[in-house]
């Protein structure tokens, strides 16, 4: 008896995990993966809509199926003298019981972090929540109706492009107040969930799970102030201590000492990575760090002075920063080799200099 409740309710797991991805071909999916009949699985797409966790429209032939939201909920706040702790306990936790102490702590450190920034640097006079919550995952949305994350960070950074901005946050450990805060809740915050992402202006930045990756992506409606979103799993078995021990570099270190760059977010549309500039860009402040891993993902080719910078004259005046290359292609390999083999040639010349 056990074991068939336990089947049926892995059927059912399947079945709910599938509608919030695809629900297309639903029932023929959960019939081959689990060797079951029509009639079995559809009776588990029943038991599931009577308990109120799917809701199903259409005929027989052609029924859709879709997640109920089972908890919402929306507030709109002033931000002066907001305190992100007791926003948390009044407006977002009561929507999260039943949750895993995993999964709170997830959120209740990536909520207060995301609403402190919006206090401490939006210059917003709102801040507005949406919290929803379905039978496999939660998903809450703070906006502001301040200034514009990327726009700050490009005013107070002195950078030509709010794309360079998401490049900064990528990084980690970036702030416009390094008084008050150290620059890693944004960082912590998007590895912690499956989906998390900023639109501010006109740029979108996103951070999934399942890619391990951050990209960018251009708006053509600008935005007003800024919006973070943020999703998780109800039954995730992530935890926040796994993803701040990730980005230590050893285990003798207790602090953010090891981070992920994703080169590409150093390019502008189709452009090459070629020039010294380009390099400066993306290794400015990764000297905090003691080991730098340098992901080329999606990078096909770099050019020769690009590679000199980072891996002779990055690499020579910090000795202390180790720089790991990873998913670097034949044609970025090949650069990498020859700029490392230039640097242990005594007598250096500048591969990115002109001709005498």
């Amino acid at each position: 008896m056990t074991n068939h409740l336990e089947h049926g309710k892995e059927i059912r797991d399947f079945l709910l995990r599938a509608i919030a991805e695809d629900p297309r071909g639903l029932v023929r999916r959960a019939c081959e993966r689990f060797d079951a009949s029509r009639q079995a699985v559809n009776q588990h797409l029943r038991q599931l809509v009577d308990a109120g966790f799917v809701v199903a429209s259409g005929n027989t032939r052609s029924r859709t199926y879709g997640l109920a939201i089972l908890k919402e909920h929306t507030v709109t706040v002033p931000l002066a003298g907001l305190a992100e702790d007791v926003l948390w306990r009044t407006e977002a936790r009561p929507l999260l019981e039943g949750l895993t102490a995993n999964v709170l702590d997830i959120w209740q450190y990536a909520f207060t972090e995301m609403v402190n920034n919006a206090v401490d640097h939006s210059g917003g006079s709102r801040l507005h929540l949406v919290v929803t919550r379905n039978a496999v995952l939660t998903r809450m949305l703070l906006s502001d109706d301040g200034v514009g994350i990327f726009r700050k960070i490009r005013q107070e950074c002195h950078l030509d492009d709010e794309r360079h901005a998401v490049l900064e946050l990528a990084k980690g450990k970036l702030t416009t107040d390094p008084q008050r805060h150290t620059g890693e809740g944004i960082f912590f915050a998007s590895r912690m969930f499956d989906q998390y992402a900023i639109v501010s202006g006109g740029v979108f930045f996103s951070h999934t799970s399942t890619a391990q990756e951050d990209w960018i992506l251009e708006s053509e409606r600008p935005s007003e102030g800024t919006l973070v979103i943020m999703a998780v799993a109800n039954a995730s078995t992530r935890t926040s201590k796994e993803i701040f021990d990730a980005y230590t570099a050893t285990t003798e270190d207790f602090g953010f000492t090891k981070t992920v760059v994703p080169v590409r977010l150093a390019k502008h549309g189709q452009e090459n990575l070629i020039s010294r500039s380009q390099a400066k860009r993306l290794l400015a402040r990764v000297d905090r760090f003691k080991v730098v891993v340098l992901d080329f993902t999606e990078v096909e080719t770099i050019g020769l002075a690009f590679a000199d910078e980072i891996f002779r004259v990055f690499a020579a005046a910090h000795p202390a920063v180790e720089i790991v290359p990873v998913f670097a292609g034949p044609e970025v390999s090949r650069m990498i080799a020859r700029a490392r083999a230039a640097a242990a040639t005594p007598a250096n010349v500048d591969p990115g200099a002109a001709p005498g």
